[in-house]
């Protein structure tokens, strides 16, 4: 059976009533009932039984018209026996297995008597037929569900596992688990931080984004904290380690995600309610058809009034439910790949139409998680020749706003003379341009060399790059985080469904409260460490205490967000650019990394849940028919297997439309 993080307990108990188990789930009963066909290592071995069993049953079919003089029993009971056991032995084990613990009235159960009791009274190919069918539905089931995600062990990846620490005066790598406290590591550039410490080089550049949220590079310098997860973007340097790898902060964040998996809600849907009295109540009618004429009927023959019993208990399996639920929910799973949406499992299609709040992360998930220069402010100097001028002084270094300010400045900086750079760390650049002297960083960069600017211009809420000339200010660049362009309309479209937006994140709290005014976000709070972004969706759930239907969603891409996906009702990834983590944690994935999608997510919801409850009332109408002519004694067991496969059929066709239809 698929892992799925809904659930906590035994195998056994995960089984109460297989015919939801896609539902609540995203396992079937056809995977648990043969191991040989669990995970993603499924071949033609997983179709080979229900194979083997049609191509027997209509061999002896053709034996039965063709040659009845001598396929006669025993022959004919073995033929049809062997036909039978790839199919039924799976069933008639998983019954067995249901009422040693106490769980009698299953699907399982009704199919196993109504075909033993088919065998019992000769029906051969009728007992065949209606478990072949039967697994035919649950190999649908497999079809229609995308494999739950893997183990949560797969979070330890994001770990590196060898750090390279000086010892001797010599670097050598080492297993990060084996380092000591107060051991110095070295970490190069591009290199992932294995371990917490504390920067023992002058400083260096490191990007957060994946552990913080925080979309500017953080310039680290001598004696400050620097955290596992952390990739330092320059220069080669060296930190002294603080924290066991075992309690770094990423490690505490994996045990959050931990801990936030085993909290997530279990959903009852109605097709389980409905089983419990449904399945029971069938097998009463079918014992009572089969003896109660014996008072009443004069002529009453006992294999007669068994073979209508039999009738009614296949009539009364819930087989049409088993197969038109999972039919419904794959169309809706269908409709999300071909918008660029995966669903892992169908009952996260339920949840999106009881969202009533969706929580989302800024960098990566609102935004590109890219720079670009928002706007330019020159004094004195032409705007162009300004953006020229630091460009040209900014080619000499290699850190993410140098880029933007690179790609806004375009072509011509190339060619302008720059000598004698110097960068300054944690303010900036100094250097010759142009024959003149330029500086270009922070206001602390300005302030050390005596540079007067406004002051007013530090509550802006971005990223500013100031500039001087010759020891006059010479303007700034404003640097953000770009908008996706979807990403106003996401917000817009969730709040035409009533869902109450919110957006989390680890950047400053000016830069969150800019974002949000121009998405028109309800509410967002900034600089949130992961542990505050679990205790703020654990808030808003609160508020929800007594409407089980309510639903929470969050959507992130980083790995800080993981714990949140995980505790959320419905975690949503961005699947282009997140983290493997948060992708494995997540129930859906937007694979584009559209933020408009989320709202096309709940949308395909909707028109999923609608077409799986139209085949439910198809297939209990058409179920209520078919039994009451199967007690009369005028549905025949061929009647009542080519009823449901009607029923199915119909579902198909039905299911089939949500895949056509047209979501914005």
């Amino acid at each position: 059976m698929a892992h799925d993080h809904n659930h906590t307990h035994d195998d056994d108990d995960d089984h109460d009533h297989e015919d939801v188990a896609l539902i609540e789930t995203g396992t079937t009963p056809a995977a648990d009932a043969a191991p040989a066909k669990k995970g993603p290592e499924q071949t033609w071995r997983t179709y080979a039984p229900a194979i083997s069993s049609l191509v027997l049953l209509l061999a002896g079919i053709a034996l039965d018209h063709y040659a009845a003089d001598w396929f006669q029993n025993p022959i004919r009971f073995l033929w049809y026996l062997i036909a039978y056991l790839p199919v039924g032995w799976p069933v008639l084990h998983r019954a067995w297995s249901r009422i040693l613990h106490r769980d009698v009235f299953t699907e399982f159960f009704l199919m196993g008597v109504a075909t033993v009791g088919a065998f019992g009274i000769g029906e051969y190919p009728e007992g065949v037929t209606v478990m072949l069918f039967y697994t035919i539905g649950e190999l649908f089931q497999d079809a229609a569900v995308l494999r739950a995600r893997r183990s949560i062990k797969a979070l330890l990846d994001v770990r590196p596992d060898q750090v390279t620490v000086i010892r001797n005066g010599q670097a050598m790598p080492v297993q990060a688990a084996t380092v000591a406290v107060g051991d110095v590591v070295q970490v190069k550039p591009g290199e992932k931080v294995g371990l917490d410490g504390t920067m023992r080089s002058e400083s260096g550049s490191f990007d957060t984004a994946a552990l913080t949220g925080e979309s500017v590079p953080r310039t680290i310098r001598q004696g400050d904290v620097v955290l596992a997860g952390m990739i330092n973007r320059q220069s080669l340097v060296e930190m002294d380690v603080t924290t066991p790898y075992q309690d770094s902060k990423l490690s505490r964040i994996l045990k959050l995600v931990q801990q936030a998996t085993g909290r997530k809600a279990q959903t009852q849907e109605f097709i389980a309610r409905f089983a419990r009295i449904y399945t029971p109540a069938i097998c009463g009618l079918a014992l009572l058809i089969t003896l109660v004429p014996y008072f009443f009927v004069a002529d009453y023959q006992f294999h007669d009034w068994l073979y209508r019993g039999l009738v009614f208990l296949v009539i009364g399996c819930p087989c049409a439910l088993v197969i038109s639920i999972p039919l419904g929910y794959f169309g809706g799973i269908g409709a999300g790949s071909k918008h660029g949406i995966l669903f892992k499992g169908s009952v996260f299609l339920d949840l999106m139409t009881q969202l009533k709040t969706v929580v989302m992360d800024k960098t990566g998930t609102l935004t590109k998680g890219v720079f670009k220069v928002q706007d330019a402010t020159s004094i004195g100097i032409d705007a162009n020749e300004l953006a020229k001028l630091t460009a040209a002084l900014e080619s000499k270094s290699t850190h993410p706003v140098a880029t933007a300010l690179i790609a806004y400045a375009g072509t011509g900086y190339e060619s302008v003379s720059v000598e004698n750079v110097e960068e300054i760390p944690g303010h900036g650049l100094k250097g010759k341009v142009a024959s003149r002297t330029m500086l270009a960083g922070n206001a602390k960069l300005l302030r050390k060399f005596g540079v007067v600017f406004d002051e007013s211009l530090l509550n802006i809420p971005y990223t500013i790059v100031m500039t001087a000339l010759d020891g006059q200010f010479a303007g700034y660049f404003t640097i953000a985080d770009e908008l996706k362009p979807d990403a106003a309309d996401a917000i817009l479209r969730l709040k035409e469904n009533g869902i109450h937006t919110v957006m989390l994140s680890g950047d400053k709290s000016a830069v969150v409260d800019a974002v949000a005014q121009q998405l028109g976000v309800d509410e967002w709070h900034g600089d949130l460490l992961p542990e505050d972004k679990v205790a703020q969706v654990e808030h808003l759930k609160a508020a929800y205490t007594g409407d089980t239907k309510a639903k929470l969603a969050f959507v992130g891409d980083g790995v800080n967000d993981a714990p949140v996906v995980a505790l959320a009702d419905v975690g949503i990834a961005m699947g282009g650019l997140g983290s493997d983590a948060t992708i494995e944690t997540a129930d859906v994935i937007i694979q584009n990394d559209e933020p408009a999608k989320i709202a096309t997510a709940v949308a395909i919801g909707q028109a999923t849940r609608r077409i799986v409850w139209q085949n439910i009332s198809l297939s209990l109408i058409v179920k209520a028919i078919v039994l009451l002519l199967g007690a009369g004694g005028i549905a025949t067991m061929w009647e009542a297997v080519f009823a449901d496969v009607g029923v199915a059929m119909l579902a198909i066709l039905n299911a089939v439309r949500v895949q056509n239809l047209k979501f914005r």
